[in-house]
């Protein structure tokens, strides 16, 4: 006989992994916390299966059910939200069975912060701005937290913080938070991820008290702090993390560059922003002069390519020097800067522009 600890997701039923779902549907009796785990999941237990909601039952409780079914050598699913492993309320039971000598084991379920994430179709770590993702919570009714697990502790890592438990302390986790990420820093409230009645607040340190005060969200929500994070579905890319963005970016998302322009400048191994900014012109005008079939400098529509690749390139050399000056600090959109550098061009030419000839046939991005 074995106890499953078996992590069923968020809240949408879809979210449960195989696994999980076909030991639920294998075992004779099923416990679960109705609260936070929907019935269609447990609704795949077998046909005749002892399913109990734990949400009002005590830990002794919840021990004498299972015990009861360990005398009758029966299995059973032990089914809590999210992931077990994370604010799951399971060491404590582990203990018991322990001491009880009962076996267990544990499946892994999707956790709510990574199931907000794909909600919000962000990433949580974004190269030069967090590489680091902080799971907490704060202290308030539940057990005190550890020393040095305080927000402003952490809030010093500058890490993306996914913050438990504490809807109803926004003030604290402002009050923090604020001198290490900055009143503007991206804030958002996930309010029951993956069930029908999901939800997003989006706002900043400094505002999203109110906001979800006005909501009249006071449980069930799961706060995201960060850099990383999308305001209002914008990636946010502090200056002193634009050239490194900016580099990595395809040579193909420059405005005019179309389908032919980026294989003949792949061809000459130029694939990325970066690469094009240190390209030397000479190198430019054979790329761009082999596109139109020409050896020589281009001419017509090629040299207009041509000028306008050479052009972008030196801006993202200047915007390199200009960005990298002592002091340039303060967050900025992607249409801030990074703007400034590949759109400049469209600023000169009507919507409707296209070349029709040489290295940037296509439609231009």
């Amino acid at each position: 006989m074995t106890v499953h600890f078996i992590g069923a997701g968020p809240g949408d039923p879809d979210l449960i992994t195989v696994r999980g779902l076909k030991l639920i549907q294998s075992c004779p009796v099923c416990l679960f916390a109705g609260s936070l785990v929907p019935e269609q999941i447990v609704a795949a237990a077998p046909e005749g299966a002892r399913v109990i909601d734990t949400a009002p039952m005590t830990l002794d409780e919840i021990i004498d059910e299972i015990k009861a079914a360990h005398e009758k050598g029966q299995n059973v699913a032990r089914v809590h939200s999210g992931d077990p492993s994370i604010y799951g309320a399971t060491a404590e039971q582990m203990r018991r069975l322990d001491s009880l000598g009962i076996d267990y084991d544990v499946t892994p379920g999707v956790p709510a912060f990574a199931a907000a994430a794909a909600a919000l179709k962000t990433e949580l770590t974004i190269p030069e701005v967090a590489q680091t993702i902080i799971v907490t919570r704060t202290a308030m009714k539940s057990s005190a937290m550890p020393n040095n697990e305080d927000l402003d502790t952490l809030g010093k890592s500058g890490a993306t913080l996914a913050i438990h438990l504490s809807i109803r302390n926004l003030r604290e986790v402002e009050r923090q938070l604020t001198p290490h990420y900055g009143a503007d820093c991206p804030v958002i409230v996930a309010y029951r991820v993956g069930w029908p009645d999901e939800a997003f607040i989006h706002g900043t340190l400094s505002t999203i008290a109110a906001e979800v005060r006005a909501s009249k969200i006071t449980r069930t929500a799961l706060i995201f702090v960060g850099h990383a994070l999308k305001p209002d579905g914008l990636l946010l890319v502090p200056a002193s993390a634009t050239v490194a963005f900016l580099r990595t970016l395809p040579v193909g998302a420059l405005w005019g560059v179309g389908d032919k322009t980026e294989r003949a400048l792949a061809r000459w191994g130029i694939s990325t922003v970066a690469q094009l900014a240190d390209t030397d012109v000479a190198t430019l005008q054979a790329a761009v002069g082999g596109v139109a079939g020409r050896r020589r400098r281009p001419r017509g529509p090629a040299a207009r390519a041509h000028r306008r690749l050479e052009g972008v390139a030196e801006r993202v050399r200047v915007h390199e020097h200009r960005v990298r000056r002592p002091g340039r600090d303060d967050p900025r959109g992607v249409h801030g800067d990074v703007a400034d550098v590949l759109a400049a061009d469209r600023h000169r030419r009507d919507a409707g522009e296209r070349l029709r000839h040489g290295p940037s046939h296509g439609h231009p991005r």
